[in-house]
């Protein structure tokens, strides 16, 4: 390994992601600090309307190379300098997760150096409290991670102890999003659409419902409010929308959505009254409608309100390293290099499966 005059960068890690569509890197010190990081999106399932599985693997495998190495050389530094590698290993597309977690193994292997699985869930549950974002977050904290294929409220008790609360019995909040961004003709990914859309619309021109909204217990169900607006839709026919009616359902419909929301992190936090905060992760954290109805119930409990920058609630590989770092903090050891990608892990689970010999 090349000598570093930083003590802090002696040991640097190397982070993959790939459980989704976008390709990501990352290279962080051994105490957090983010030496580099690139993201590639893959643009070509825009045109497709949602992700493909099996573009999305390829793709992956066509950009890790070179994306490596621009990250590498962002951080001034070779291969040979990357003291720890990590992986998403899982949940997610089974080829994805295949193609990113073994680019990782092989050169783990190749260059005799420790590999982690990282779950991806775990990525994004401990992402506040990387020290550049100075939030200071010690546990317990109970996070809401809103994402296209999770919703989902976590305690977070300890690195690798996560308490679930509460989830989703049907859609994704990030999937309701983008299939009602569909129905009103907008692009995909849906979500930032209908959010820039529903800021020509008005919150209560529709009365849409609130599933779940009042119940015990912290699951949630977006499915019944995904029906709703395809009714407000569908008596005016296959045609374009007219703007204003379109913008008045987007408002209505995330306003909806951010309700139920903070319904349930007002439900979590009385199911976890010790947390030290309330935290909001995942793809749809990015919302605002979303983050203002999740601060406003930290500030009546008197607990902070931490939500991170869109780039780091967003799948990226920054999440994974820090992941990674936290469980060699707490004194974990690395995984064996035959450690399995596998498309469901439950958080529950503290390690992934390994490959059938």
């Amino acid at each position: 390994m090349h000598a570093m005059s930083d003590p802090a960068a002696s040991r640097p890690l190397l982070a993959i992601e790939t459980s989704c569509d976008d390709t990501a890197c990352a290279i962080l010190a051994y105490d957090g600090t983010i030496l580099a990081e690139g993201v590639l999106s893959q643009n070509d399932h825009a045109i497709l309307g949602g992700v493909v599985p099996e573009i999305a693997a390829r793709a992956h495998l066509d950009a890790l190379p070179a994306l490596v190495q621009s990250v590498l050389d962002k951080a001034a530094l070779t291969l040979q300098d990357i003291d720890t590698f990590a992986g998403t290993t899982g949940p997610g597309l089974i080829g994805g997760l295949i193609v990113g977690s073994s680019y990782a193994k092989g050169l783990a292997l190749a260059l005799g150096r420790p590999f982690i699985a990282v779950n991806h869930i775990e990525g994004h549950v401990l992402t506040a409290r990387l020290p550049s974002l100075e939030a200071d977050l010690q546990f317990p904290f109970l996070t809401m991670l809103v994402s296209g294929g999770h919703c989902q409220c976590i305690s977070v008790e300890q690195t690798g102890q996560y308490v679930r609360l509460g989830g989703t019995i049907d859609d994704a909040a990030g999937e309701a999003f983008d299939k009602v961004a569909k129905m009103l003709g907008l692009g995909w990914p849906g979500g930032p659409a209908l959010e820039k859309l529903a800021q020509e619309g008005r919150a209560d021109a529709f009365a849409l419902p609130r599933p779940l909204k009042g119940r015990e217990g912290c699951d949630f169900s977006f499915s019944g409010l995904k029906t709703a607006v395809s009714r407000l839709i569908e008596p005016l026919g296959s045609g374009a929308l007219p703007r204003q009616f379109a913008a008045d359902v987007a408002a209505s419909f995330q306003q909806a959505v951010a309700d139920v929301m903070a319904d349930r992190a007002e439900h979590a936090l009385a199911m976890a009254p010790h947390t030290t905060a309330l935290v909001v992760a995942g793809g749809v954290a990015a919302n605002r409608t979303l983050r203002g109805a999740l601060e406003a119930v930290a500030d009546r409990h008197g607990i902070p309100f931490i939500a991170p920058p869109l780039r780091l609630c967003t799948d990226n590989a920054v999440m994974i390293g820090w992941a990674a770092l936290e469980r060699l903090h707490a004194g974990e050891h690395p995984n064996e290099i035959d450690v399995a990608a596998r498309p469901r892990w439950p958080l529950a689970e503290r390690h992934p499966a390994h490959s059938p010999s």
